[in-house]
């Protein structure tokens, strides 16, 4: 396992701090019972860690409110909770085509079954929206904004900030998937003006799998779409309208939440801005070694001001998974071959026929011996080709 060089990061951040197994593994096996459901000691100490972490990744993502901080088991669920929760019949959409499957998929069975209308907005050369297009895509029945943060083909972080001023000018809610970027560079509700913010836990922000939820705004309502247990009011027949309750049904993620915990006390510890630097500094490292090697193709590698430490590229040759097998057979490199759940990218870019790209992301516990390993793996399988 250790002679492995890990840089599949963007699927999921491996390994994790040691500190967050050690707290999961001592929180489970001291207080792993159901939190909010008991009148006992162990249930209030649950119940306290779920309140804690609330209000931590409430903070976290420049919220006032958090009970308004709804826990899912990952990005993909929450972010079906929003398109099933928001858009009706007849409505109108407005994403992008760097999306992830996570929005696509959901919109289009909305558009399949209840004719939802969808407008997807375009990406330039440098793998960015531009704002303006956003704008002019809006209709009078437009009920809702989706865009990806940061975009786990390309690593470009997209401006938000200002796609979220127009939909505040118009009334429109804007969510944002916050999959990528969580945990790695700023992600606020308040500042961005972001309605909804989606995210998942076992990415940059350092926590378990099986965890992740939504932060939605005071002025945004969701329909639920899960009905069940929520521990109070159990005589009432309706599912409860009241935040966190109004999208949580059942026993949490107790485990998941206390590794998000101890995952956002370990990134305060390290300071974000250092994680984010020490990344990128590894991105660039990478970005310039493959960038020397005749035969490989890099995929919107040169705005690194607006970059998360993602990097897709090609080797002529051979198709991503081939290349892919051979990094790690043969050289033990992880990274990731495929379309990457979004396949509108993919096609946009021209990668979609071949199979898509090699993507590489490092993470916090990568170093430069790392990269260069991985660039002379490349290298190798570059030169094979000849």
């Amino acid at each position: 396992m250790t002679e492995i060089v890990y840089l599949d990061n963007a699927s999921t951040a491996f390994p994790k701090p040691a500190e967050v197994h050690d707290f999961m593994y001592e929180f489970y096996r001291n207080y792993g019972v159901n939190p909010g459901r008991g009148a006992h000691e162990l249930a209030f100490k649950a119940g306290e860690v779920v309140a804690e972490t609330r209000k931590t990744l409430c903070d976290f993502f420049g919220g006032d409110e958090p009970t308004r901080l709804c826990f899912t088991y990952n990005v993909s669920d929450a972010l079906n909770m929003i398109i099933h929760g928001i858009l009706e019949p007849g409505d109108h959409v407005v994403t992008s085509r760097l999306e992830h499957n996570s929005v696509l998929r959901p919109l289009y069975h909305r558009e399949q079954d209840f004719g939802l209308e969808t407008t997807y907005v375009p990406f330039d050369g440098a793998g960015f929206v531009d704002p303006d297009d956003f704008k002019k895509a809006l209709k009078p029945n437009t009920k809702l904004v989706l865009l990806i943060h940061g975009s786990n083909v390309l690593g470009t972080i997209q401006p938000v900030r200002e796609v979220g001023a127009i939909c505040r000018e118009a009334n429109v809610p804007l969510a944002v998937d916050a999959a990528q970027t969580a945990g790695i560079v700023p992600v606020s509700a308040a500042a961005d003006h972001i309605d909804i913010v989606a995210f998942t836990g076992h990415k940059s922000l350092m926590g378990p799998t099986g965890i992740g939820g939504l932060y939605v705004a005071s002025d945004v309502a969701i329909r639920p779409s899960r009905h069940g247990g929520t521990g109070i009011a159990s005589e009432v027949r309706a599912h409860l309208d009241e935040y966190p309750h109004r999208l949580e049904c059942g026993t949490l993620n107790l485990i998941g939440v206390a590794g998000l915990l101890a995952a956002q006390r370990w990134i305060a510890s390290q300071g974000m801005e250092n994680l984010y630097r020490h990344e990128m500094a590894l991105w660039r490292r990478l970005r310039d070694g493959l960038a020397e090697i005749d035969g490989v193709a890099l995929y919107a590698a040169a705005d690194e001001g607006r970059h998360l430490p993602v990097l897709s590229c090609n080797v002529d040759g051979f198709d991503p998974f081939a290349a892919g097998e051979r990094l790690n057979a043969e050289y033990k490199v992880a990274c990731r071959a495929g379309v990457h759940c979004a396949p509108l990218t993919h096609e946009d870019l021209g990668t979609l026929s071949r199979g898509g790209t090699i993507r590489f992301a490092a993470g916090p516990f990568n170093t430069e011996e790392d990269i260069d390993k991985a660039v002379e793996a490349v290298r190798a399988v570059a030169a094979s080709a000849a």
